[in-house]
């Protein structure tokens, strides 16, 4: 019994795609370690740790997303914009942690705009997201003029520390991102709320039947994600010193990327935050190889595409093994266009 006890459980631990992808990184990093020795060193370990975190928020509220059955475009430009709002109020002389709830202020807006207009309105959120991408980074560009503001000398240290600071050797920013995807992992795991966006994404009807208030569940999601959207935002400011609208522009696909390559479907009702943790960590580790090894800057964003591209075709097929409309259908919203169609005949 033990003999056939451990296949059995190797299997499903392989089946699980954090261990899957977890075990990718792992075989990333020894590859390259053998090829570039000095890509383990604590520098270059810090660095990628550090790159991975503003990212990485983006990423988690994209999974939720996801899961909802929704899409979100424009957490790079809510980012980008609330980055901007801080530092701007900053230079106008208001104190960094009023400017700071400020922003996230701007960023309840953002997501309660997207959550009404999805919800209340009907509207497809690639469409609504899709705007919202360019009138959030348009804000940060009329704010800015188009050039970056410097923040030297206005943001004090006890605030920039949280983004430039280090605890036992592991920078801040890292911490901050481990400790959200805790507490984003419990929440979907113990919160009614959260197990809700699961019902919801899985099947709307069925959840509106069973008594769950989807609008509220949808509302709330967006909402969520436009704070940590904003959270990304204001730490970028404390790292780099300086408001930007270019800021985090394309992180979009890279936050999908992660959240696909981590099991999260695009089809709805099925995700994980600890596997769009591992997910953003690969596609990291993966550019910082390529750096490592003098590849060309211009092949991580093809890499990445590559990535990608496996990942949802993946997705796709799996899905399409069960029936059903296609992620690609609902992604576009166009599997309701077809059911209208389908009501009016």
């Amino acid at each position: 019994m033990k003999g056939t006890d451990k296949p059995n459980f190797l299997k499903k631990l392989l089946a699980q795609r954090e261990a899957t992808v977890f075990l990718i990184i792992v075989l990333v990093v020894a590859i390259v370690s053998i090829l570039e020795p000095n890509f383990l060193n604590p520098s270059n370990l810090s660095s990628i740790a550090t790159a991975v975190s503003t990212d990485g928020l983006l990423a988690i509220g994209l999974c939720i997303v996801l899961i909802l059955g929704g899409i979100e475009l424009s957490v790079g430009g809510v980012a980008a914009m609330t980055c901007v709002i801080t530092g701007y109020l900053c230079l106008a002389g208001v104190n960094v942690w009023i400017a700071c709830l400020a922003s996230m202020a701007a960023g309840v807006l953002v997501g309660l705009f997207n959550g009404f207009m999805i919800s209340k309105v009907g509207l497809p959120p690639f469409i609504v997201t899709l705007s919202m991408m360019n009138l959030s980074r348009g804000i940060a560009y009329i704010l800015t003029e188009g050039s970056p503001l410097s923040l030297s000398g206005y943001l004090p240290d006890n605030f920039r520390g949280l983004a430039t600071g280090d605890l036992f050797g592991v920078p801040m920013l890292f911490v901050i991102f481990v400790l959200v995807t805790i507490v984003a992992h419990i929440l979907t795991k113990k919160s009614n709320l959260c197990r809700n966006i699961f019902f919801v994404g899985s099947n709307e009807n069925a959840a509106r039947l069973s008594g769950i208030n989807v609008d509220k569940v949808k509302i709330a999601v967006y909402v969520a994600v436009a704070l940590l959207s904003t959270l990304a935002g204001i730490l970028s400011l404390g790292r780099f010193n300086v408001a930007t609208p270019e800021l985090s522009k394309g992180a979009e696909t890279t936050a999908i990327s992660a959240a696909v390559i981590g099991g999260t479907s695009m089809a709805g009702g099925v995700g994980s935050i600890v596997g769009t943790f591992m997910g953003i960590i690969l596609l990291k580790v993966v550019n910082s190889a390529l750096v490592a090894l003098d590849v060309s800057v211009y092949w991580q964003n093809f890499v990445q595409g590559a990535i990608l591209v496996i990942a949802v075709t993946m997705d796709y097929m799996s899905h399409r093994k069960k029936g059903g409309a296609s992620p690609i259908m609902k992604f576009f919203g166009l599997d309701k266009l077809g059911k209208k169609k389908e009501k009016a005949a």
